[in-house]
């Protein structure tokens, strides 16, 4: 397991090493820049190029390649252009916080109504609840969480009342959000749940379980659940990063000021490095989660773990 590990740290150095060079040349062809052209023309050509080169701009693109690289191996991630220079891993530092509560929640929320959901209509398959299930699991894949979000703001936020509709000033504000990103995950988790349960409960050992008088409840637990899982653990870990980091949509619905809407802003102003500090910390996040999800395998089922000693 160590020595897998290693491995796969190694090619996380890697991957992250190619993502930021493409980021960064990609940058580099973006039409525009991230200052005012209009307040610049204004300034004298001595004037304009020492305000590039205060940034750095005014070197060859392979020059500046070579020194965000070197300041990356560092740990610093540039200064924002847009947010009065300020050091783009303070930015994140700031915004993740909101983020990662509301992906938290809604990963909480949905993980454990979806497996609920996805057990029931297991064992009682081809009944009402195994219909309400598919019912509730299709309309939640189907329907945009934007869609949602908005029936949300007006129903239960204008019209009832019962939750503020925007602004990140309490915990209260992350109740109505947190909802419209869950119904995905809820739809997701419950369809494979219930699909891989059901591919469970006609294994061998299952029948010889019920054969010998156990209930329900006890093949279910001792069983069927942990063989079940690693289905739901596969799409756990991009759905986990995916609402921890920021949903683009949901964060400007709600004025959330978090990592989504700091992206958003960031590629509206062509803030070069906000937008290449915050590709990296989406790519490492994901990568470092798939990742856990491998190790969750051999944790889960410890015939993987045999697999990869052998």
């Amino acid at each position: 397991m160590k020595k897998f590990i290693l491995v796969r740290l190694i090619n996380i150095m890697i991957t992250l090493f190619i993502i930021a060079t493409l980021t960064f040349f990609l940058m580099k062809m973006l039409p525009g820049s991230p200052f005012d052209e209009e307040k610049l023309a204004d300034l004298t050509e001595e004037a304009r190029m020492e305000f590039y080169a205060r940034y750095g701009l005014d070197e060859p693109v392979h020059v500046q390649y070579i020194k965000y690289m070197s300041n990356l191996l560092q740990g610093d991630l540039g200064v924002s252009y847009y947010y009065k220079e300020q050091p783009v891993s303070s930015l994140i530092i700031k915004r993740v916080g909101p983020s990662a509560l509301l992906g938290f929640q809604a990963v909480v929320l949905g993980l454990s109504i979806g497996i609920i959901l996805g057990m029931v209509a297991a064992f009682r398959h081809n009944t009402i609840w195994d219909y309400i299930t598919m019912i509730v699991a299709v309309l939640g894949v189907s329907i945009p969480n934007f869609v949602l979000a908005a029936f949300l703001q007006f129903y239960v936020g204008l019209k009832w009342g019962l939750f503020p509709v925007a602004y990140w000033e309490s915990y209260d504000n992350s109740i109505l959000p947190t909802i419209a990103l869950a119904v995905t995950v809820v739809a997701l988790i419950a369809r494979f749940t219930r699909n891989e349960m059901l591919e469970v409960l006609q294994q061998d050992y299952i029948v010889t379980a019920q054969a010998k008088g156990l209930g329900d409840l006890a093949v279910l637990v001792k069983h069927a659940i942990r063989n079940a899982l690693i289905p739901v653990v596969t799409i756990l870990g991009p759905v986990f990063v995916s609402l921890l980091t920021g949903s683009l949509v949901i964060e400007n619905i709600f004025s959330i000021p978090g990592i989504g809407s700091l992206f958003v802003d960031s590629i509206k102003m062509n803030d070069y490095t906000t937008i290449m500090g915050l590709t990296l910390f989406y790519s490492a996040f994901f990568i470092l989660t798939i990742l856990i999800v491998d190790v969750l395998y051999g944790i889960i089922d410890p015939r993987i773990r045999v697999n990869r000693k052998e």
